[in-house]
């Protein structure tokens, strides 16, 4: 089974409180989800129209379990959070593995 991935690419950070409360949050909804982050900030290299701002992306077992993490209320707190903190384009993708 195709494993899930969520994907953000921060294009602005407004509010540095609203994104560490979110941070906060969005880890106690992800690890009970079974979601694994993989990536986080750290040295990035953009090309084209890349941004280099901030990258996350968390590794979950199964595309269905990172759609339901997402969709989860103690995720959609977190979100709530965060509200306008930050720009940013978040995407669920299915590995092909």
């Amino acid at each position: 089974m195709p494993k899930g991935y969520w994907v953000s690419v921060y294009r602005a950070i407004s509010d540095p409180e609203k994104l560490a409360a979110y941070n906060e949050l969005a880890g106690l909804a992800v690890g009970p989800a079974g979601g694994r982050t993989i990536v986080r900030g750290g040295r990035v290299v953009a090309h084209d129209a890349g941004i280099a701002e901030r990258t996350v992306v968390v590794e979950f077992d199964s595309f269905e379990q990172a759609v339901a993490a997402h969709e989860s209320p103690a995720y959609q707190e977190a979100l709530t959070a965060l509200s306008d903190g930050v720009e940013r384009d978040f995407r669920i993708v299915e590995g092909i593995d």
